[in-house]
């Protein structure tokens, strides 16, 4: 119970890795307020989570709509009386589109950079109208590891989660003298029904040679690290950004190859 009456409210969370982070601090004892475009699947999942003995809650909110930013802020107050935790889970890209320097259309580059940034930014700021107010509070940013590790597709999207990471520092470095810290959490491969479904099996094979732990994380890994900073457990921690992805970077160029040819015994 390691968050026991405090207040989460998390973007993005009626699936992978937000339904994962929902699920965890709900067990955890938080006060769970789910942000969502889609409110039936939001409530589904809530009365789900709720059965389960969950305090989940609902709100709405859509990221292509700045001002519901405020407004999921604001009705999380209105019923649980002040937000503890704020976990900026939103954020993803078209993989179709957005690809490397030489194919991403400008627009689609503008538009992903636009809509995960502004969604870390708006999120923040109105909950932070709050926190400074109650003198305490944690953000989380879901960031990625395509952030800190460049790739060869999705330039948009690596783009913004190193954004991210940087506006995460900022957010720790500005908030700190409120009682409030930010962290983030950046997920390598992770097994969701969106990784299924965007990448072939081949692919998913080839990135796996490149973790040392040899696998995809799991949705319920990545919500570990963010209860850990969502909690108390954390007082004393901001401004960091913590892979959670294996040891995906670590190794040289050549490391899948000779992992893969059993060299490295």
């Amino acid at each position: 119970m390691r968050l026991k009456d405090k207040v989460v409210l998390v973007t993005a969370s009626t699936r992978g890795i937000g339904l994962a982070i929902t699920e965890k601090c709900a067990q955890e004892g938080a006060r769970v307020y789910m942000a969502a475009r889609d409110m039936a699947q939001a409530k589904q999942e809530a009365e789900r989570l709720g059965n389960g003995g969950g305090k989940v809650h609902c709100v709405y909110n859509d990221a292509s709509r700045p001002d519901t930013f405020r407004t999921m802020v604001a009705e999380t107050v209105a019923h649980a009386g002040r937000v503890d935790v704020l976990v900026n889970n939103f954020g993803g890209s078209d993989p179709r589109a957005d690809r490397d320097i030489f194919h991403t259309e400008p627009e689609v580059f503008d538009e992903t950079i636009l809509r995960n940034i502004r969604s870390v930014f708006m999120g923040s700021q109105a909950a932070l109208e709050v926190m400074t107010q109650q003198g305490s509070g944690s953000i989380v940013n879901i960031s990625s590891v395509g952030g800190s590790v460049p790739d060869i597709s999705q330039i948009g999207y690596g783009t913004s989660k190193a954004a991210i990471d940087y506006l995460t520092k900022l957010i720790a470095l500005q908030a700190a003298r409120y009682g409030v810290r930010c962290n983030a959490v950046a997920p390598g491969m992770t097994a969701t029904e969106s990784v299924q479904q965007h990448l072939t099996d081949s692919f998913r094979e080839r990135f796996v040679r490149h973790i040392p732990l040899g696998r995809m994380g799991l949705p319920e890994e990545i919500a570990a690290a963010v209860v850990y900073f969502a909690s108390d457990e954390s007082a004393y921690t901001t401004g960091q950004v913590v892979s959670v992805s294996g040891g995906f970077g670590l190794g040289t160029p050549l490391y899948a190859d000779l992992a893969g040819s059993g060299s490295l015994r």
